[in-house]
C-alpha cells in the first residue's frame, strides 16, 4: 500500500513511519524539516521494492498540501492510506493565554487535516477504496483545564473526523479515529515522570497495523489508549 503520514519526523509519526515501512508499505512522509526526514529515511530498513518520498510541508497551508500531495502521487501512484498525525499541544490556561496560542493550534491540529483530507478523500472516493486514520487524542474527550485550546482543537478534530467517516463510509473509504492519552514523545521532555510509565509511540503504529489487517468490511471506528500509570 502507499501511505502518506504527516508530521512523520518524530515522535508518533516517526514510529508510524518505522512500522509502516517494516511491515512493505511505500511511504510519502512529510514534516518542516528536510534534515529530520532524510535522517529518518537513513533509519528505515526498506526493501529493494519499497519507494519512499519525503518533503517538507506546512500541513495548515492549503497550497502547501496540494503541492506535497501531487508529488507524492507522481513518485507512489494513488495514496491508499492517509495518517493525519501532525499536530501541537501548548501547555496554557484559555484566561492567561495569547490569542495565538488557540489560531496556532486550530491552524496545525484541524486545518492540516482537513487540506489533507479534501486532496486525498476525493481520491478515495473516485476510486471506492482507502483508509483515513486521524490522531486525535483523549483531550477530545476530556477537559484538561490546563491545555484547554489544545482541547477544543482536537474535539473539533475528532468531529472532522465523524464527517469523513459519514461522508466517505457509502463509498467503502474507512476512517479511525485514534485517541492516544499521555504518550511519551519529545512534547513530555523535562517532566518527572517515567518515561516507561507513558503509552510508546509504537503502541499507537501498532494499532494502526493491526486496523490495517482486518477483512475488508471491519473496521475500528475509535481507538483510546491509555497509559495504566501516567494520567492524561
Amino acid at each position: 500500500m502507499n501511505i502518506l503520514i504527516t508530521g512523520a519526523s518524530k515522535g508518533i509519526g516517526k514510529a508510524i513511519a518505522i512500522e509502516m515501512a517494516k511491515n512493505g508499505h511505500n511511504l510519502a512522509l512529510c514534516a518542516r524539516n528536510i534534515h529530520d526526514l532524510e535522517l529518518l529515511k537513513a533509519e528505515l530498513n526498506l526493501t529493494q521494492k519499497q519507494q519512499i518520498f519525503i518533503g517538507t510541508c506546512n500541513c495548515d497551508i492549503k497550497t502547501d498540501v496540494q503541492s506535497f500531495n501531487q508529488l507524492a502521487n507522481n513518485t507512489l501512484g494513488k495514496i491508499d492510506v492517509l495518517i493525519n498525525n501532525v499536530g501541537v499541544f501548548k501547555y496554557s490556561f484559555i484566561l492567561d493565554e495569547e490569542d495565538d496560542v488557540m489560531l496556532s493550534q486550530m491552524q496545525t491540529n484541524l486545518l492540516s487535516a482537513y487540506f489533507f483530507y479534501k486532496e486525498i478523500g476525493k481520491s478515495m472516493r473516485k476510486n471506492q477504496a482507502g483508509h483515513i486514520f486521524n490522531i486525535c487524542s483523549v483531550a477530545s474527550i476530556e477537559t484538561l483545564a490546563h491545555a484547554g485550546s489544545y482541547c477544543v482543537t482536537k474535539a473539533a478534530m475528532l468531529s472532522l473526523n465523524n464527517v469523513m467517516r459519514e461522508e466517505l463510509k457509502k463509498y467503502g473509504v474507512k476512517v479511525t479515529a485514534i485517541l492516544p492519552g499521555a504518550t511519551y514523545t519529545h512534547s513530555w521532555e523535562g517532566f518527572t515522570n517515567v518515561p516507561q510509565n507513558f503509552v510508546q509511540p509504537q503502541d499507537i503504529a501498532r494499532a494502526i497495523t493491526h486496523t490495517l489487517q482486518m477483512t475488508a468490511h471491519a473496521y475500528t471506528e475509535q481507538i483510546i489508549v491509555k497509559s495504566l500509570l501516567v494520567k492524561s
